[in-house]
């Protein structure tokens, strides 16, 4: 079991070797599929790849499925819920035109779903739920050797933007409960398994499990008590990721994705009025440029640093 830690672009991506087959579990975003393939052929050397593993289908996780099955023979396994979607490449359903991202068709050739077990690396991995970050995804535990590959419900600080809550349904009180309940019970679900080591979506591998889920269970009640706060990490998270692809855009074109990517306008929409999405986006780019994860020189807005 070998792990490619990439940049924020691209999820990680877990490669197997046994006698028997070559296996990959999640494939990074389209704009870094080359460089997937490089490294898997780099690593495989003469061993074509035999298998690509979904966790789930958000871009960043499956846009090197389609070059790397150019460059292979391999089957393909999703999660079975997302099978209709990828059959017709429902592009709504499959939140690629909702979040302003980009994924190359691929095909699949098999499904798999919670409660079942896939053998990787020789070794048996139970297929866990972990709805919350997404309806869909799952992890791949590993009693035997106690590992977890969580994809993006447990990082070693936080989890996903729980996507559900940006369009829930309203409870007694008003606030949309949705993905956050589904978030809480995998993180008690991953409490309690015996896990020494994590293998996050992204992010380092990491052994200080209880510390990470300690922090994820803390800021989880911080969203949950107030959900704009997840709406607005959302327009943050998105909004970089947006510009780690095009390296460049302008402020214009920001304001335009608010309308045109539905998921990013339901962010948008849960903090401000329409009419004062301007001053929304400024305000955001402003804590961006402050962190550092972008810059802001006018109407032009940039990336400052190229992701891997």
């Amino acid at each position: 079991m070998r792990v490619f830690e990439r940049g924020w672009l691209s999820s990680n991506n877990v490669l197997f070797v046994d006698d028997a087959r070559t296996a990959i579990v999640d494939t990074g975003y389209a704009t870094h599929a080359a460089q997937t393939v490089e490294l898997v052929r780099h690593a495989l050397g003469a061993r074509p790849l035999d298998l690509i593993v979904n966790t789930h289908l958000h871009s960043d996780h499956c846009g090197g499925n389609a070059r790397l099955q150019a460059e292979w023979t391999c089957d393909t396994l999703i999660p079975t819920a997302e099978a209709e979607a990828v059959r017709a490449w429902d592009e709504h359903r499959l939140t690629f035109r909702g979040t302003a991202q980009t994924c190359e068709r691929f095909a699949f050739t098999g499904t798999f779903a919670p409660g079942t077990a896939l053998v990787l690396g020789g070794l048996r991995w139970e297929v866990l739920g972990a709805p919350g970050h997404d309806p869909h995804s799952v992890m791949l535990y590993c009693a035997s050797e106690r590992v977890l590959i969580s994809a993006d419900a447990l990082w070693e600080n936080g989890f996903g933007v729980i996507f559900p809550a940006l369009g829930g349904e309203t409870h007694e009180h008003g606030e949309s409960d949705e993905g956050f309940a589904e978030q809480q019970a995998v993180l008690e679900a991953i409490a309690k398994l015996d896990v020494a080591v994590v293998v996050p979506g992204h992010g380092a591998p990491f052994t200080n499990v209880h510390e990470a889920l300690d922090r994820a269970f803390s800021r989880l009640a911080w969203l949950r008590a107030d959900p704009t706060r997840n709406a607005k990490n959302a327009l943050k998270v998105l909004t970089v990721f947006k510009l780690l692809e095009l390296r460049e855009t302008t402020f214009a074109a920001l304001l335009e994705m608010l309308d045109d990517a539905q998921i990013i306008g339901a962010a948008a929409a849960m903090l401000a009025p329409r009419n004062a999405w301007p001053v929304l986006m400024r305000n955001v780019l402003e804590d961006l440029a402050k962190s550092g994860a972008l810059v802001v020189e006018g109407e032009r807005i940039t990336a400052p640093h190229a992701s891997v």
